[in-house]
């Protein structure tokens, strides 16, 4: 089985070489480079190839938005993973405007950085605690039904199928579905697929959305 491999960015040399220890404490991981900035990021994956790229957001000279918007224009097959310290509004809002593929905060336990990049390897969005609520608030919910009707799509929902899409809203990554609800993470990834097509959505990112939208959170 081909190892997935990583590229660190962060301006701190301590926390890469730490994280480099931590990941590759997993033996389906393989750290390939670590990087001081954001350009250096880009730089080095055009060298290394790597699947994903764990990106810092507050780097000098060139900052995570600066890697992840040229990894994305010039290596698009390249995940970018942002493991940054801040939760505000604005610094999420510029991860994603640049391509990012999921945002996780340094805080996390070392499983669950991990497990976030497990994910977005395998074309999960990741979104960590509390990042969610933080995104959902920059939408304009002037389309919220308050007090209005609900999309009438819900009606096609089991209890069952509702009950993850408010793990999802809340955050919760296919395993912590999986262990809440007592069910296999296949069984998770099958009703989270039946429900984008019931609800017409795209990913988890806008099933979020969706939930807070009709008070399903």
């Amino acid at each position: 089985m081909d190892k997935i491999k990583v590229i660190i960015a962060d301006d701190i040399k301590i926390l890469r070489q730490g994280l480099k220890a931590i990941l590759e404490q997993d033996e389906e991981i393989e750290v390939v480079a670590l990087a001081e900035n954001g350009k250096q990021a880009f730089e080095m994956s055009k060298v290394y190839k790597p699947d994903i790229v764990l990106m810092d957001m507050r780097m000098p000279d060139y900052d995570g938005a600066y890697g992840i918007q040229a990894i994305k224009e010039n290596c698009p097959g390249i995940k970018a993973l942002v493991l940054t310290t801040f939760d505000d509004k604005e610094t999420i809002d510029k991860a994603l405007r640049s391509g990012a593929d999921g945002y996780i905060l340094k805080e996390m336990e070392d499983a669950k950085i991990i497990s976030g990049i497990k994910s977005v390897y395998n074309g999960i969005n990741v979104f960590g605690e509390g990042v969610y609520k933080v995104m959902l608030s920059g939408y304009d919910m002037g389309n919220k039904n308050d007090g209005a009707q609900k999309d009438e799509k819900i009606e096609m929902l089991t209890e069952r199928e509702l009950d993850v899409v408010k793990l999802v809203a809340d955050g919760y990554d296919n395993k912590e579905i999986a262990s809440e609800l007592f069910l296999s993470d296949g069984t998770v990834r099958n009703i989270i697929s039946k429900v984008l097509e019931k609800l017409e959505l795209k990913d988890r990112t806008q099933l979020a959305v969706y939930a807070v939208k009709n008070g399903l959170d």
